[in-house]
């Protein structure tokens, strides 16, 4: 998933026909029975404020591809299946689910879950919202997303080859949904939980259109409803009195904070404006740490930070100059020095922590920077670059203190090594995911954060039918590894597969992989209920609660 700074491993296969566990219970609220000895005490006000790094460019699910958007819409609607804190897979509309070749899924879904008009969650709100989510004219960005699953007839959908009405899902009865496969997939109930494959109301989007999103249209099925949405200022969400799981639901109302700078929002956390920041600002996590440790989280986070070239586009069309300026890049100095939160210097796309990951590492990591950097310098030469004829483009990245330190950064050593310029231009989320997808850039600041914990959700994106891939990247080579390792059999020929696909990738270098992520906020100590093991950072408010 596209970050504004997108989990669990295939040993659930075996599982995949069990009803799921239920979550753990929260504290009591203290407005009824008075906690046991040694319970925590919940605070009389149940109220939570949260950064949430920018302003949302949709609240649509099926038109949304950043992580601002799906902290949001993660409140507002529930999927077939949701995570715990420790990114274990747990129910969410669907209380059961079966399959017995894991090419076929039944989903058996509550009897009691509710929109928040009253109407029933149906088995029909899914096949409606899944259809509705790879139909070209929705012109969803995440489209493909359906087609990496694997759901019958979605690929040809989404290219214009078929009806949406063709795609694999049916409503076997009100509560049974079945869901068909062009192949096994042993991980697609961890799909199941991302944004994309939450539904929407049928009867509120053909009556209001794209204003269907607005807080006096908006009808969900989650544990909140809107209340209020004061553009470029506040996002505010309330008990939502029809969700299923209400009773056991403590935090009454959220307010999302659209504050793209760090340093500010950690100002507010520290001023008590702010009760959960959106990310650390990288040149004050020494000082947290040492002064408020108890306010500090520190979690893996499956998301990895790299520079896209925009291929289609000279001189960057030239895998010369993209191997040239990859390979200036200091990792280890970006790193410890530049984010310094305990992120690992990148040499690979998917993230190091991906469940199964084995990967070769490139020649080009074996060697010393000093030797990367004489390497840069040959093959930029060699691609028509000197000090006579500089290389000169624009690097493009989204508004943020820590994004333009790492910009600044990187410039400089390309700079110091290379003799190139590189010009830094920033712009606001909607307008940078815009300008990106529509190719309007040289080098561009990119994260992918990973939707479930397989390799495939790195690797995917590199596709060359995948809708994100911003770098234009095409490889005949690669796209045969990937949908090899769809088709694979075993774990092993997989992960094979897998290996030789960054392989592919360190060859051709569509992109300069740069660290992959930690996830480091500020939580005020009140807030009882943070994931501390959820590597997808998927922070559902309804498990959190506030301490007295």
């Amino acid at each position: 998933m596209k970050t504004a700074k997108s989990l669990l491993s295939l040993a659930v296969v075996a599982t995949l026909g069990l009803t799921a566990c239920e979550q753990a219970s929260q504290p009591e609220a203290s407005q009824a029975a008075a906690p046991a000895s040694g319970e925590p005490t919940l605070a009389a006000v149940q109220e939570l404020v949260r950064g949430n790094g920018t302003e949302p460019a949709s609240l649509d699910p099926h038109k949304t591809e950043g992580v601002p958007e799906s902290h949001l819409i993660r409140d507002l609607l529930e999927g077939l299946v949701n995570q715990d804190g420790d990114g274990n897979i747990v129910p969410g509309v669907a209380e059961s689910w079966e399959t017995e070749d894991n090419q076929t899924f039944v989903f058996k879904l509550r009897e009691d879950a509710r929109w928040s008009n009253g109407d029933p969650v149906t088995a029909e709100d899914f096949v409606y919202s899944f259809k509705r989510a790879v139909d070209p004219a929705t012109a969803g960005p995440y489209s493909w997303y359906l087609e990496m699953t694997g759901m019958k007839n979605a690929a040809q959908i989404i290219a214009g080859e078929m009806p949406a009405d063709e795609l694999g899902v049916k409503a076997l009865d009100a509560q049974t949904l079945q869901i068909e496969l062009e192949l096994p997939l042993p991980y697609f109930i961890q799909m199941s939980a991302h944004t994309t494959l939450k539904p929407v109301h049928r009867a509120t989007v053909e009556a209001h259109g794209d204003k269907w999103t607005q807080p006096a249209n908006f009808v969900g099925n989650g544990a909140y409803k809107m209340s209020e949405w004061v553009v470029n200022e506040k996002i505010v969400m309330e008990r939502n009195d029809q969700y299923w799981d209400n009773a056991d639901t403590t935090i009454d109302k959220v307010t999302f904070l659209p504050i793209e700078n760090q340093v500010t929002d950690m100002n507010r956390f520290l001023a008590g404006e702010v009760d959960l920041t959106y990310e650390m600002a990288n040149e004050h996590f020494d000082r947290i740490k040492k002064d408020q440790p108890e306010s500090l989280k520190v979690t893996p986070y499956l998301c990895s930070y790299y520079y896209g070239f925009n291929t289609k586009k000279p001189p960057f069309d030239d895998v010369r100059v993209r191997q040239a300026l990859s390979y200036a890049i200091d990792r280890d100095a970006v790193a410890n020095f530049i984010v310094g939160k305990g992120e690992y210097p990148a040499y690979n796309f998917a993230h190091q922590k991906v469940a199964g990951l084995q990967v070769d590492t490139p020649e080009y990591a074996t060697l010393s920077q000093e030797e990367r950097n004489a390497r840069a310098m040959a093959l930029l030469k060699e691609a028509g670059f000197d000090e006579s004829h500089p290389l000169e483009f624009t690097l493009l990245y989204n508004t943020s203190e820590n994004h333009k330190k790492v910009a600044i950064a990187i410039a400089s050593m390309w700079k110091q090594t290379l003799g190139v310029e590189a010009s830094l231009e920033n712009q606001e989320w909607k307008t940078f995911l815009d300008n990106r997808r529509n190719g309007n850039y040289d080098v561009t600041r990119a994260g992918w954060c990973g939707d479930y914990n397989e390799a495939s959700t790195f690797l995917s994106l590199m596709q060359s039918n995948n809708g994100n891939n911003d770098q234009f990247y095409y490889s005949d080579a690669y796209d045969s590894f990937m949908e090899q390792a769809m088709r694979a059999t075993s774990d092993a020929e997989r992960s094979d597969l897998y290996r030789q696909a960054e392989a592919q990738l360190a060859a051709d270098m569509p992109l300069a992989p740069i660290y992959h992520y930690v996830n480091a906020r500020l939580v005020n100590p009140k807030v009882g209920g943070y994931p501390m093991n959820n590597a997808e950072d998927k922070l559902y408010t309804k498990d959190l609660y506030i301490l007295e």
